[in-house]
């Protein structure tokens, strides 16, 4: 899958809220708690946007993670499709089979097992002396 046009890394992104609000990567860290580098790092593409990052800038751009994160997969995805060396492995991975001889079998009834004691309530007697 070929990256779209549409299609925008999410530093490159982050770098266009910083301008959006007038801010710079430094302010930015300060303001969520991260280190200068790391947010440089982002805008530069050279880290991925992790889920508490996401959290951290979805709180002070008044956005949601699941923008940063989507963004961040579609991302991953896009580079993923353009790896020749992946597809080439992905074309020779063929698919699950049904189990048995294709048809649907019937799961195997679970056997009860004893629980502990201690999660019966049960307590068990001292033995006698």
């Amino acid at each position: 899958m070929p990256k779209s046009k549409s299609l925008q890394a999410p530093g490159s992104f982050l770098a266009l809220m910083l301008e959006k609000h007038n801010l710079n990567p430094f302010k930015l860290a300060k303001d969520i708690h991260l280190s200068q580098s790391a947010v440089r790092l982002i805008v530069l593409g050279k880290t991925r946007i992790s889920v508490p990052v996401a959290f951290r800038l979805a709180k002070y751009f008044n956005t949601n993670p699941e923008l940063w994160l989507l963004m961040q997969m579609e991302w991953d995805i896009a580079e993923a499709a353009g790896n020749k060396a992946l597809m080439d492995i992905i074309k020779n991975i063929s698919r699950a089979k049904k189990g048995g001889d294709g048809k649907k079998t019937a799961a195997k009834k679970a056997v009860p097992s004893k629980k502990p004691a201690a999660l019966t309530g049960k307590r068990k007697r001292p033995a006698a002396k």
